[in-house]
């Protein structure tokens, strides 16, 4: 992550934001599963399956095939996109958001969550050099050990604000889940229209400021 330029960065906060908005709308739809966080869904897949609950297994089992689908075929449109990776698999995601919200819309909600799950896997490609992921936009906890880390360099006598990169990431995906709480509230998950526009802002602003080298 230290490769990345300041704009970089802001832009990867913001993508994060737009994880953590959109993981709320499917944790409070889905009752305590997430669409994004693949760690606490693979905790919650232990723990029904230790309770032999089959619509438990059922519901995390296929949130987690969804979001995997969603790397490898975001990974496949950025690898063919080449330079133009970041806005190519933001639009993408606008696409796949949007979709989600139309179904939303005509009352399929449970395929709409499980395309906001698709959504959230695919952008996780936005970021990635040598085949691997170099900024992870939908999980935080890689994120808050490198936070971690560079505090405890500079209290060694490294670089004195490094940590903050990773915080920028940190507090856009909280940010983000706190207003995808707020609006549900609001207007329930009428509130994925809102994602849908976020991603496409997001994804001019990537064709604008974003090119892999």
């Amino acid at each position: 992550m230290m490769r990345y330029q300041r704009r970089e960065v802001a832009l990867a906060a913001c993508f994060s934001a737009l994880a953590g908005y959109v993981d709320a709308l499917g944790f409070i739809t889905l009752g305590g599963f997430f669409v994004s966080f693949m760690t606490g869904n693979t905790t919650r897949l232990g723990i029904e399956l230790a309770g032999r609950n089959p619509g438990g297994i059922a519901l995390a089992g296929s949130v987690i095939v969804l979001f995997v689908c969603g790397v490898v075929v975001g990974s496949l449109v950025g690898h063919f996109a080449g330079r133009d990776r970041p806005p190519a698999v933001l639009g993408m995601v606008t696409v796949l958001l949007a979709l989600a919200a139309l179904m939303e819309t005509s009352g399929q909600t449970l395929p709409a969550v499980g395309i906001l799950a698709v959504a959230m896997g695919a952008e996780n490609a936005v970021f990635q050099r040598d085949g691997e992921v170099s900024i992870g936009l939908t999980y935080m906890t890689g994120t808050l050990v490198k936070m971690g880390q560079r505090i405890a360099a500079s209290m060694l006598g490294g670089p004195k604000l490094s940590f903050l990169r990773h915080f920028l990431l940190w507090l856009g995906l909280m940010g983000g889940a706190f207003t995808g709480a707020v609006v549900h509230r609001l207007i329930g998950l009428d509130a994925i229209w809102l994602a849908a526009a976020a991603a496409l802002a997001m994804t001019f602003a990537a064709l604008l400021f974003l090119r892999d080298g």
